[in-house]
């Protein structure tokens, strides 16, 4: 191990000093109690052994281990703070019936756990056992807050924690009369959980103690056992043991703590218990969808993570027509809409994913038509070019609403503008441009926003098009592109820029002859058959290879039709 620096030099000689006081003023203080006790008459005896029995307080091999940790300190500590010798020592301090050495030990460990940076050997675990248990409230504390440290460090293994049967003693010391104990042996819980086999062992030993401790009247505790359970909730086995325990109306009662850190907490929570459709019910019978209502409060939270995971909460939430409805009905849509304005982007992610799912059933769309959200939707997607999660879901967002009834609306926000410049921004990612594309394809379905589209085309966004439509490595994103292209080649605007790429367009009709599904072939002769009106399309594409393919698919179609009119005939017969 590396040698101490001066400053942990320094406090271990002032730890010296302060254990030297200790042990004079404990064995001091004990001789006087004896004395006392000894010149009781009720005590008084004749015999030399009957008063023996009152002096070996500390028995010799203890003696004999305080000397040497006093010594080991002062010499050996500085350059092995946890070597063989210091392991007997502080075992054997840990282990003795004697609270003052007992304390000496975990002072010790306390010491070592804010400033070891290194792994703390797994054998030094084994004093924990003991102190843990220790009947004295003060090194209770100390070895609990020195555990906790060397977790939340990693200066020890979270698995090998529970494998060594620590578990237990911390999991008693969570029904301890003392708010420190209880503080510091919820934050072993919280950072123990984080391991999924820890979580199982946790869930198996019973979490009644921490549902009991999310009701403290001490913050810190209360903070503490909620985390807790929120890591717990990770697993969804230990969520069937929280909820039969009765955890959900405590979580939802935490939502309204004065403590953000505590709201989160319950929050993030009950979004885990809530990814899993069956808690619904449950979680929605609590005062008649008090859930629902707390979480709309908390999406006006001035604490950014609380507010995100609100709408978190809600969108797990939202699965059935019905649920939405209610969401709808509490008047969710303005703290949305000053959320999409957040200067936060988690915040701005977690909205506009709630959005999305609340767009994707027909009955919303009306409150969703709104001109503030669609004037917010086109401002994330011009502002927010290089945020796949924005762009991806606004997108949708927007082919949701592209009803027949709502495309004048839409035309008339910067929703368009912004689409079109998304699908021309070079690092968009995949997914992003798959969603943007089936957007835009949507809309060029309708009279109305193919001409506004018109007033935006130009020979970048043609070739664009024209590219994505090309490729093969995408193939959604390639027939979305191809099916704008079809859409818009009825006006002469577009013909003509096309006029520049008669190569690339040739290429990729080519492409679609030739794909295996049929949607992508029936695409394929429905632009080739609108651009061969045009007499320099039909005259570059006379003698190419893709009218001769072109024939063999019609010839192919003939022969199809003639076996389909047989295998009908002989059904008939």
């Amino acid at each position: 191990m590396a040698q101490l620096c001066e400053k942990c030099v320094k406090l271990l000689q002032d730890f010296v000093s302060l254990v030297k006081r200790m042990s004079s003023s404990l064995i001091q203080n004990i001789k006087e109690y004896l004395i006392l006790i000894s010149e009781c008459s009720c005590l008084k005896r004749k015999t030399s052994e009957a008063r023996q029995l009152y002096k070996p307080v500390l028995q010799p091999h203890e003696k004999e281990m305080a000397r040497e940790f006093l010594q080991h300190i002062e010499t050996g500590f500085e350059m092995s703070p946890f070597g063989k010798d210091s392991l007997e020592v502080l075992r054997t301090l840990a282990f003795s019936e004697n609270p003052g050495l007992q304390q000496s030990a975990a002072l010790y460990y306390l010491h070592m756990s804010q400033h070891l940076s290194t792994h703390l050997p797994a054998e030094h675990l084994e004093s924990y056992y003991a102190l843990l248990q220790s009947s004295d409230m003060e090194v209770q504390q100390m070895s609990s807050l020195s555990l906790v440290n060397f977790l939340l460090e990693e200066n020890i293994n979270k698995e090998q924690v529970v494998q060594i049967g620590l578990l237990e003693p911390i999991l008693e010391l969570l029904e301890s009369g003392d708010s420190t104990v209880q503080c510091n042996s919820c934050a072993c819980i919280m950072t123990l959980a984080v391991s999924e086999s820890n979580r199982e062992a946790i869930g198996s030993a019973g979490v009644i103690p921490l549902l009991a401790l999310a009701n403290s009247y001490d913050p810190r505790v209360q903070q503490n056992a909620v985390g807790a359970i929120l890591n717990l909730t990770r697993s969804e086995r230990i969520q069937q043991v929280l909820c039969r325990e009765g955890a959900l109306p405590v979580l939802i009662l935490m939502l309204e703590s004065p403590d953000s850190e505590v709201q989160y907490y319950s929050c993030a929570a009950l979004s885990n218990v809530a990814a899993n459709s069956q808690h619904h019910e449950a979680m929605l019978r609590v005062g008649d969808k008090f859930l629902l209502r707390t979480l709309i409060s908390l999406l006006s939270s001035s604490v950014d993570k609380v507010s995100s995971q609100a709408c978190v909460c809600l969108r797990n939430l939202a699965t059935s027509v019905n649920i939405q409805a209610d969401i709808i009905a509490m008047d969710i849509l303005p703290k949305l809409l000053s959320l999409l304005a957040s200067s936060n982007s988690d915040v701005q992610q977690a909205s506009i994913a709630l959005l999305w799912i609340l767009s994707q059933h027909p009955a919303n769309q009306d409150a969703l038509m709104h001109g503030e959200v669609l004037q917010n939707l086109g401002v994330l997607l011009l502002t927010h070019q290089t945020d796949p999660g924005i762009v991806g879901h606004t997108a949708c967002i927007i082919k949701n609403l592209s009803l027949c009834k709502n495309i004048q609306g839409i035309i008339e926000s910067p929703c368009v503008e912004g689409l079109l410049q998304a699908i021309l921004f070079t690092e968009i990612q995949e997914e992003s441009l798959h969603y943007v594309t089936c957007s835009l394809g949507e809309l060029a379905k309708h009279e109305g926003a193919t001409l506004h589209l018109l007033e935006w085309m130009n020979e970048p966004l043609i070739k664009h098009l024209v590219r994505l439509a090309g490729q093969r490595e995408h193939t959604e994103s390639s027939f979305q592109a191809a099916s704008i292209v079809r859409h818009m080649i009825c006006h002469d605007k577009v013909m003509s820029l096309l006029k520049c790429h008669m190569e690339e367009v040739q290429h990729y009709l080519m492409n679609f002859l030739n794909h295996q599904e049929i949607r992508f072939q029936q695409l394929g002769i429905s632009t080739l058959g609108k651009l061969l009106e045009d007499p320099e399309f039909s005259s570059a594409f006379s003698q190419s290879q893709l009218m001769e393919h072109l024939e063999q698919v019609r010839q192919q179609t003939e022969e199809t039709q003639e076996l389909l009119k047989m295998a009908t005939s002989h059904k008939g017969s």
